[in-house]
């Protein structure tokens, strides 16, 4: 009986949840239908910013579109500056004149327009080889840049196999196809670089003679001519098919064509490589245990703009239907869009949208569904191109972009008066200092519901991606209704806000996997997607057999030659990947020295090399490893090579400083760091700021962001590694900016009891006991909301930046750090880099061999390819940060950013590895904590640790014999 009330209470619990959660979330069929849902959302979107593209169009909405084209010469360009601008006759297989435009400089047209009126604009041009990068453009017409957006125009490279077969190694694994570029001249409209809008851009051109400027931000373009036009209207698929009945087209017969994805020609990036997917058994090619390349796109295809195309040869006159083998697992509650173009054009309305929703399996898309499309096709070759579009989910990213941007601007404005740890028994009348806060949140909550609303409509669902929106909407009803609750919420609301920006970014990729396309005549049954019970059985079966005889830790081949070496790799499969197909295809047939080429753990390096199973070379290793090495005559000495100094000019000397040791060096530095200073333009000119030149400027920017309860960001190294911390980077600044040094010239002892020393400690403890500097951050999401506009750190944070935060594009900028003036009027900018580095152990068998592959991976050229390799791979977040200086001026770096990178590097200081210096790092951060949160006195708190540090060189000088 008590068993049976037991269980008829958990029934009734149950029965309330559902309904709790019906009230909250209501279903599909309970909510308002899709053209209302629609409608609900049309009234409340849209954007007051002035610059926006939207606006713009507002003030023009009788304007006419005139149908005559106006084209431009682009040798007639009336004027050019700021670079070296090149007309040249015959360029790339041409006829006629064309202008080279290099990656920096700004070109001008005079343009004689007949009709006032607007415009759409394209640009007939070739890609000039480059750094393998997008090209930008800004627009500006008579001397303004029209509108937002119109600000950085990308113009794509082509890209494709470099093979037109998938080559393997010596195990029968597939190796991933080597993208190169395959420049051909381009017709390319002015369109929205972030996909926001689908349609070229409109420009309003008043009738005479007007100016229209293109300054380079991002690589060089040749370009034959600039045209004004109109886009032609696309048909509908009803009426196309008016157009076949009446034009007499009857369906091909008995046709079966298949493309597979791999295969494709061309595409617009290089990270559109063909994949390997051994999701299924079904899959072509497959194998149970190789790898096979058997399918295109996936994560890597999934940016707006992003296109690929195939060829298909047709073998008769005929209309066609069109499927394709298809995954999308990644957006659930959202729907990947893609659009088709056949032979340059979309073929009707319909193709500028195709959706695929969520599932976790292949499956066979017929484009069409039930009632297939068909498509009239030709007798020969024809391409077909499919591009990722936002579609539908466009004016929703706009919209929520739009809210994010006016919502982190209320909360600075919030923070402003309560400081972002408001006094709870206070009450701050935000409503009253703050008069439009209730009306903004009110907005807001309409304008969001109304994006959840035709989301969940549009997708016939509800998922993670809408209860996002739906929690930002609860929240800002409860706020508007009780705004004295606003202050003791405000950690609640940021984060959601944040999660509006992660949103964004989220639902703007859009990937699919595809593994072919079939174009079959409408009588042809279509395979199926998925496997056979029997094919799954023996996949998994084989599988678990694999895992016990296959070498998972070798890449590549695997072939010894005479001349062999051992180089252990510690990073991650795809980088160990890249470098194995580079040292197959360079590195090895230059030298005929094979690379067996190992992925193995970091920590296993020291057991090995003590057991002596250890590697010829070791790569990315910290900078503290090969100087404790060499203590132990466990590194290999490189200064002794007879061009070592050749090899070293390769790198900033700062590079070469912590693998110097007893006259000796003892590595090659890969990659190197170093903090930069990062701005919020929008911000800083709501305050009337500048970028801080000075640490004078800083200490006065410092007072005026504290006043609106804002912060600057210094960096603060984490602590949970401490045995191998190194130095702060800001203390290194304000050490290296007045001529301190960690240690004593002969690297004896330490340094830092110099009186530079303890005025640089007191300077930067005081950040934090006199300014209330926060001891811990989170600085890209701080610096992306507003809260930290101004920063210093590591200038990888840029990659970060520009992929995790969207909405503030063109918002942010960086610059070298500030600086400490001199008395004759001159600012010194120091700042202290880190660094990764490949080694050549002591018992390398053959180190003539090590020497020779050392040599070339730090070599420009390699560098550059790799670099390359893996943003084309993992995209821009994945720039790498090389050592060698030539090579990173041609990684895809803007011009202007690279100028800026350039102008800090030659100030950037290297710092020594000393025996025992580990200590240095690590008692560094003890005394800093110790004045930060006992109140210690600064001078006395690092004398005292300067004494262990001390110590602990003494006792490691004796322990090695060192004099």
């Amino acid at each position: 009986m008590r068993s049976r009330k037991k269980k008829g209470l958990i029934l009734l619990l149950v029965i309330a949840l559902i309904f709790s959660i019906w009230s909250i979330y209501p279903a599909r069929d309970r909510g308002p239908g899709i053209a209302q849902a629609r409608e609900d959302f049309e009234a409340v979107s849209g954007t007051d910013d002035p610059r926006s593209y939207e606006h713009y169009l507002s003030n023009y909405t009788d304007a006419a579109k005139p149908e005559q084209a106006v084209r431009i010469e682009g040798e007639s360009f009336i004027h050019a500056a700021d670079g070296e601008f090149e007309t040249v006759d015959g360029y790339a297989g041409l006829d006629g004149k064309v202008v080279i435009t290099p990656e920096a400089g700004t070109i001008s047209w005079e343009v004689p327009v007949q009709a006032s009126g607007l415009y759409q604009i394209r640009i007939h041009y070739y890609p000039v080889t480059g750094k393998s990068s997008g090209i930008e453009r800004k627009l500006t017409l008579n001397g303004e840049v029209p509108f937002r957006g119109a600000d950085v125009l990308l113009f794509d490279r082509v890209w494709g196999n470099r093979e037109d077969s998938v080559r393997r190694d010596d195990r029968g694994n597939d190796l991933r196809p080597r993208q190169v570029e395959k420049p051909v001249w381009q017709l390319a409209a002015f369109k929205d670089s972030a996909g926001y809008f689908e349609e070229p851009y409109q420009f309003y051109f008043e009738k005479g003679k007007q100016k229209l400027s293109l300054t380079s931000l991002r690589e060089s373009m040749a370009i034959d001519y600039i045209e004004l036009y109109q886009e032609e209207n696309i048909p509908s698929y009803a009426e196309l098919q008016t157009a076949y009945a009446s034009a007499g087209l009857k369906p091909a017969e008995a046709v079966m064509l298949k493309v597979q994805g791999e295969q494709a020609v061309s595409k617009s990036s290089p990270t559109l490589a063909p994949i390997s997917d051994r999701s299924s058994p079904s899959l072509e090619p497959y194998d149970v245990s190789k790898i096979r390349i058997n399918a295109i796109g996936g994560t890597n295809w999934k940016l707006p703009g992003e296109w690929i195309e195939w060829d298909v040869d047709v073998p008769e006159d005929g209309l066609y239907q069109i499927a394709l083998k298809v995954k999308q697992d990644q957006l659930r509650g959202v729907y990947a869009t893609r659009s088709l173009m056949i032979d340059g054009k979309v073929p009707f309305k319909e193709m500028e949208r195709i959706r695929f929703t969520y599932s976790p399996e292949w499956q066979t898309r017929v484009l069409g569904e039930s009632e297939p499309y068909l498509f009239q096709l030709s007798k020969g070759t024809h391409r077909l191109r499919m591009t990722v579009t936002l579609g539908d989910i466009a004016p929703l990213l706009r919209t929520v972009e739009s809210s994010v941007l006016d919502l982190n601007e209320m909360y600075r404005k919030i923070l402003m008066i309560t400081s972002n740890k408001p006094d709870p028994l206070r009450d701050y009348q935000l409503e009253q200092r703050i008069p439009e806060m209730t009306e903004v949140f009110k907005r807001q909550a309409g304008i969001l519901r109304s994006v959840a609303n035709y989301l969940e409509q549009a997708t016939g669902e509800q998922s993670d991606k809408v209860a996002v929106l739906h929690a930002m909407v609860v929240q800002l009803e409860d706020m508007a209704a009780r705004p004295e609750t606003v202050p003791k919420r405000l950690d609640t609301f940021k984060i959601n806000v944040g999660g509006l920006g992660t949103w964004i970014l989220s639902v703007r990729e859009q990937p699919i996997a595809l593994d072919y396309l079939l174009v079959s005549s409408p009588d042809q049954k279509l395979p199926e997607a998925g496997a056979t019970l029997l094919q799954q059985m023996k996949h998994e079966v084989g599988a678990y057999v694999a895992s016990y005889t296959e070498d998972y830790d070798s890449i590549g081949n695997t072939e010894q030659k005479k001349d062999s070496i051992t180089v252990w790799i510690t990073t991650g499969r795809d980088q160990a990947q890249v470098l194995k197909g580079l040292i197959d295809e360079s590195f090895t047939p230059e030298t005929d020295i094979s690379v067996q080429l190992r992925l193995v753990p970091p920590n296993i390096l020291l057991p090995a090399t003590l057991a002596g199973e250890g590697p010829d070379v070791a790569m990315q290793m910290g900078e503290d490893i090969p100087v404790n090495y060499a203590m132990r005559n466990a590194a290999a000495d490189l200064s002794g090579f007879p061009d070592f100094e050749q090899v070293a000019s390769r790198f900033r000397d700062s590079g070469l400083t912590p693998y110097r040791y007893n006259n000796g060096v003892y590595a090659l530095p890969e990659q190197q760091h170093f903090p930069m200073l990062f701005y919020r333009k929008d911000v800083l000119n709501e305050l009337g700021l500048e970028p801080p030149k000075t640490w004078q400027d800083v200490y006065n920017a410092i007072s005026v962001l504290q006043k609106h309860n804002m912060e600057f960001y210094l960096p603060i190294e984490d602590t949970t590694n401490n045995a191998n911390m190194i130095p702060n980077a800001t203390f290194a600044m304000l050490l290296y900016q007045n001529d301190g040094e960690f240690y004593s010239e002969d690297q004896k002892e330490s340094a830092l009891d110099s009186e530079i020393s303890m005025d640089a400690f007191k300077r930067w403890t005081q950040f934090y006991t006199n300014y209330k500097f926060p001891l811990k951050a989170d600085f890209p999401n701080r610096f992306r909301t507003g809260e930290m506009p101004l920063g210093i750190a590591d200038y990888t944070t840029y990659n970060m930046l520009t992929v995790m935060a969207p909405e503030i594009r063109n918002l942010w900028d960086f610059t070298i750090v500030p600086g400490t003036q001199l008395e004759d009027g001159s600012v010194r900018h120091e700042v202290a880099s880190t660094t990764s580095a490949v080694m050549m152990l002591e018992n390398a068998k053959n180190k003539e061999a090590a020497w020779s592959f050392m040599k070339w991976w730090t070599d420009k050229q390699t560098q550059i390819e790799y670099g390359r390799e893996m943003e084309g791979l993992m995209g821009a977040a994945a720039r790498y940060p090389t050592a060698n200086i030539e090579a990173l001026e041609q990684l895809p770096w803007p011009v202007k950013d690279y100028q800026n990178l350039e102008q800090q590097w030659e100030w950037v200081k290297g710092i020594p590895q000393v025996p025992g210096g580990y200590f240095t790092g690590r008692h560094l951060d003890n005394a800093f904590r110790k004045v930060v949160n006992a109140n210690e006195n600064p001078r006395e708190a690092l004398s005292d640790y300067v004494l262990y540090i001390d110590d602990e060189i003494e006792l490691k000088r004796k322990e090695f014999n060192l004099k």
